[in-house]
């Protein structure tokens, strides 16, 4: 029916009884009307002829019956060239669709939350990929475009939002092109047509050359350890967890009242890699460190700076601890395997040293054996703890007596 379409009209018009859905079309400009359904939901729509077939555009109606008629309008005069606007719209969407960046944010929004690194894959591909192929055409990307990319990430020609330098090299390089290798491989697994451009041979390093195998020595240790006692905040206690509980630094910052259990840390298997729960007994030199921890109220975490939020900032704080303790060139991670040596130095049988470190264990013991280990572990750390404190307070005439293995009840 055509109606005049006042503000009043507009607001009162319901679908007419029995109707999915009732179009009132505009008096005063043809094929323009409001499209009301029985559950209220409303849209401004215009109905034109291309060629032989009748067609229908929808427009928000939070446009405002203004706005929907200005948009009709161009409708109408795409028309009134020979054009099919609703067909055209359709394929700008297609397009608007299939864009690197629209891909990378379907990936990310679909199997990215399940990934613990979600956020620094989107922050790294927000700097260096968007700007210079997001918008493109997926299927129309390059393999040299993609190195091309790359050499500009290994020479650390791109900058920040606020124009300082980001730095580069051919790790990060080499990071930037595993993130684009898993989004077109898992858009390929989904398209009939797409075939990913990247091929073997286009990392800047191979991973034996990206492996680290920085451990403490003693005197680095030893110094490391002192400083920490002193260091001011949390961030002392925390450098001294992480070696006590050999744990990855995201791990030991987000301990929190709710993550223990007795004598046991139980990290979630919503934030640990191996996406299984992990309990690490804790030996008793760790369970003093959290006795230690400056708690703020309301707060759940052990270490923390206040804002119910758990440490950060671990570049700012590290630099002025470095300068603190006088050891050079050594990463929080480096922590962790410092720990996992000084299990073997104790003398911790192999296999319980790696369940100490979640690893999982290769072959048919690792998938018959279903065994918790956790008396095993909780030797192993306090193993572990005993060879810390030999070599941070080291005593002549004493020589570490070999643990023998832990007996499981």
């Amino acid at each position: 029916m055509k109606v005049k379409l006042t503000p009043t009209f507009i607001e009162k018009a319901t679908a007419e009884p029995g109707a999915e859905r009732t179009v009132y079309w505009d008096q005063t400009f043809p094929g323009f009307g409001l499209m009301v359904t029985k559950n209220g939901a409303r849209s401004w729509v215009y109905q034109y002829r291309a060629g032989h077939r009748s067609r229908r555009m929808s427009f928000p109606f939070k446009l405002g019956i203004e706005k929907a008629r200005k948009e009709a309008k161009k409708a109408l005069g795409g028309v009134a060239g020979g054009g099919d606007p609703l067909q055209e719209r359709r394929k700008a969407e297609a397009l608007a669709e299939n864009t690197l960046q629209s891909i990378c944010e379907e990936y990310l929004r679909r199997d990215g939350k399940r990934l613990r690194s979600a956020g620094h894959i989107e922050d790294s591909l927000k700097r260096l990929v968007y700007p210079k192929l997001g918008s493109r055409q997926i299927d129309t990307i390059s393999r040299s475009e993609i190195v091309r990319l790359l050499d500009k990430v290994e020479d650390g020609e791109f900058k920040d939002a606020k124009g300082k330098r980001i730095k580069g090299g051919p790790v990060m390089a080499d990071r930037v092109l595993a993130y684009i290798r898993k989004i077109m491989n898992w858009h390929a697994s989904r398209s009939d047509d797409f075939r990913s451009p990247i091929v073997r041979g286009m990392a800047r390093t191979k991973p034996k050359e990206r492996a680290r195998d920085r451990v403490l020595s003693d005197d680095e240790l030893r110094a490391v350890w002192k400083a920490a006692e002193s260091f001011p905040g949390p961030f002392g206690l925390y450098v001294q967890f992480i070696l006590l509980t050999a744990t990855r630094r995201t791990e030991a910052a987000r301990i929190s009242d709710g993550e223990l259990s007795g004598r046991d840390w139980i990290i979630p298997a919503s934030r640990y890699k191996t996406k299984l729960d992990h309990i690490v007994p804790l030996s008793q030199a760790a369970r003093d460190l959290l006795g230690k921890a400056q708690r703020i109220k309301d707060n759940p975490f052990f270490f923390t700076t206040g804002d119910k939020k758990p440490i950060g900032g671990f570049n700012k704080f590290k630099k002025d601890f470095d300068k603190k303790c006088g050891v050079t060139d050594w990463w929080l991670h480096d922590l962790r395997r410092t720990a996992r040596s000084l299990m073997s130095r104790a003398g911790v049988d192999t296999d319980h040293a790696e369940r100490c470190l979640g690893h999982a264990i290769l072959g048919v013991r690792g998938t018959y054996d279903r065994h918790a280990y956790h008396a095993e572990k909780k030797q192993a750390f306090e193993a572990l703890s005993a060879q810390i404190e030999r070599i941070i307070n080291p005593k002549d005439n004493v020589i570490p007596i070999r643990i023998e293995p832990a007996q499981a009840g």
